[in-house]
């Protein structure tokens, strides 16, 4: 009996899927927030070089018109 339960004849089964699961799901949390840390490093970097985004670029200069799609 595990945790009060009983969960028949697979609870060993169970517990390790469980287990798993979490340590997958640990690890893929874990691999963000480190792809999240390093991306920002990144951008930093490029934003230091004089590199900017695309977003802060003006979309249309006056008197031009945007195509639409």
């Amino acid at each position: 009996m595990v945790l009060g339960m009983d969960l028949g004849p697979h609870a060993d089964f169970i517990v390790i899927a469980y287990g798993l699961a979490i340590l997958i799901v640990a690890g893929m949390i874990g691999w963000i927030v480190l792809d999240y840390r390093r991306q920002t490093r990144s951008l930093a970097e490029l934003e230091a070089r004089g590199v900017t985004r695309r977003s802060e670029r003006p979309t249309a200069l006056s008197g031009e018109s945007v195509p639409r799609t």
